[in-house]
């Protein structure tokens, strides 16, 4: 067997191959991180395919400790000091170990193939350079803004917006729940259908379910109640839902998944 195919569950037909596909997981400081990790392995795990997780050192954090007038604010403390690069170099390497012992928590005894990747640059752009599209990113709805409220994260909103593969939106209050995979019935220029959706998830949900909702209140009005499955969403149908409400997807109580 090749490297790029795995045998489907027991219950498939025998001696079909199916194409894996590596899940990503982009990780950070934030408990949404921490979710959307142990969701991405649940993924994996489910569908046999390779989990790559990204730590970043973010170089843009690193460059404002250069100007004099910089200054950090402790979230606790709400203590003001000058911004020094020694201690945010010294703050990204204990972070990058949360992130290595993250990983090595939450595969423990699963057998899954793994792999951590520690770049240096900026979060977006090193995000979508180890991104294909046949990958699956997951990624929490919110970093350290989240303790401010329930908002989606500027990260996240970029990578939902620009990555090439299907994106999962998680956070800590969502667990893998089967249940229907929504769509939106309403016609779009991306013209919802799930055939373009890989097979590795399509099968983690239990039906589809068409939604008639033809703006952001009626689809968050729709969706309040639900507990189970996830909503999908076609690119062009999220660009139109984020103009008219950009923290729609934050409040949604079920996972999202976009697809170019």
């Amino acid at each position: 067997m090749s490297a790029d195919e795995v045998r489907p569950p027991s219950g498939e037909a025998v001696g079909k191959a199916v194409t894996a596909v590596r899940v990503l997981a982009l990780l950070d400081a934030s408990r949404h991180s921490l979710a959307a990790l142990a969701a991405a392995v649940d993924l994996a795990v489910e569908r046999h395919a390779e989990l790559v997780a990204l730590f970043v050192e973010d170089q843009d954090l690193l460059g404002s400790a250069g100007f004099p007038f910089s200054r950090e604010i402790g979230a606790v403390s709400g203590r003001v000091r000058q911004l020094s690069r020694d201690d945010l170099e010294a703050g990204l390497a204990r972070q990058a170990r949360r992130a290595t012992e993250a990983l090595d928590a939450a595969v423990a005894g699963r057998g899954l193939r793994h792999e951590l990747r520690i770049r240096r640059g900026r979060v977006v752009s090193e995000a979508l350079a180890l991104a294909g599209p046949g990958d699956v990113l997951v990624l929490g709805k919110a970093g350290l803004s989240g303790h401010w409220g329930v908002r989606l994260g500027s990260t996240s909103r970029a990578l939902v917006l620009e990555a090439p593969c299907t994106v999962i939106i998680w956070d800590e209050r969502l667990p893998l729940a089967r249940g229907p995979l929504r769509t939106l019935g309403t016609p779009t220029p991306g013209h919802e259908d799930l055939s373009a959706i890989p097979q590795a998830l399509t099968r983690l949900f239990d039906g589809e379910e068409v939604l008639q909702a033809s703006d952001a209140r009626e689809l968050e009005r729709q969706l309040s109640r639900a507990t189970s499955g996830a909503l999908l969403l076609h690119r062009p149908w999220l660009a139109r839902l984020a103009g008219q409400d950009p923290d729609l997807l934050a409040r949604l109580p079920i996972p999202v998944i976009v697809v170019p």
